[in-house]
């Protein structure tokens, strides 16, 4: 593989398989630093138990998943609660939309072909494929990703659906010490780029440099000697969001795509450390 990564730091925010980026960080040169800005997903156990009783007995006419662990996390609490088969069947006959290729390969594993699902992996992407049907009076299932849709949500209600959100887990900030070392290595140009993998990981990140006074110098980083990579669009759209200038997104919204396109961008500019 080739060394485009030599001499680089790169900062892995992310909590799930930052191992094996790590390894592939490893492989193109770099120095790969662990440094999670998101937490535990926490599962709330008896809202999903009360969500999923109420889906199977009057099911919505519409069910959007918006993650592939979402989805999974739904399905585990169903079979806990022995009604796995029945929702199955139940969103067998109903219709599904999917937001991402992981949800769609997640439905796919249950047997479940998504009727709707975006076309770049967005929830703007999801919404224009919705355009050709008529959402309004009908009741809609939203499996939220961990936080609230705001955008999602407005739009359902605005085109007169009625929404039954459903949060299977929540994305919980880090240590105040794992930000703060991350915060200081960025503005301080410790690290040549930093690998978020969630939209959540950089708003944890904001929100504690907020708090400081130092939200500026952090845009302010990301706009010099320090790549802000995103694992995909979504993802991308948080980061600009709050006007960081995000570097690299790769295609294909996986993360050993987003650290191939991230050692092309170093090959590319010729960055040094």
């Amino acid at each position: 593989m080739a060394q485009h990564m030599r001499g680089k730091v790169v900062a892995l925010t992310g909590p799930r398989k930052s191992s094996d980026m790590a390894k592939l960080v490893e492989k193109m040169g770099g120095t790969p630093l662990l440094r999670p800005a998101q937490g535990t997903v926490f599962l709330d156990d008896e809202t999903l138990r009360q969500s999923i009783a109420a889906w199977v007995e009057d099911p919505p006419a519409w069910s959007i998943f918006t993650t592939g662990i979402g989805f999974e996390a739904i399905m585990d609490m169903a079979e806990q609660m022995g009604l796995s088969e029945r929702l199955l069947t139940i969103l067998k006959e109903t219709m599904v939309a999917a937001r991402g290729y992981k949800t769609v390969n997640a439905l796919k594993k249950h047997g479940l072909q998504p009727i709707v699902r975006d076309d770049d992996g967005s929830t703007a992407g999801l919404i224009r494929s919705f355009e050709s049907h008529d959402l309004h009076g009908k009741r809609v299932a939203l499996q939220l990703h961990g936080e609230s849709a705001p955008k999602l949500a407005e739009w359902l209600v605005e085109s007169g659906a009625e929404i039954v959100q459903i949060l299977p887990y929540k994305h919980i900030p880090p240590e105040a010490s794992e930000l703060e070392l991350l915060l200081n290595e960025i503005v301080e140009g410790k690290i040549d780029a930093v690998a978020f993998t969630s939209a959540p990981q950089f708003r944890f990140l904001a929100d504690y440099a907020r708090e400081r006074g130092k939200l500026d110098p952090l845009i302010e980083a990301f706009s010099g000697r320090v790549v802000a990579c995103a694992v995909g669009k979504v993802t991308a759209q948080g980061l600009r969001e709050e006007g960081v200038d995000v570097k690299v997104v790769p295609e294909e919204e996986r993360m050993g795509s987003m650290m191939v396109e991230l050692g092309r961008y170093f090959a590319r500019t010729g960055i040094s450390s």
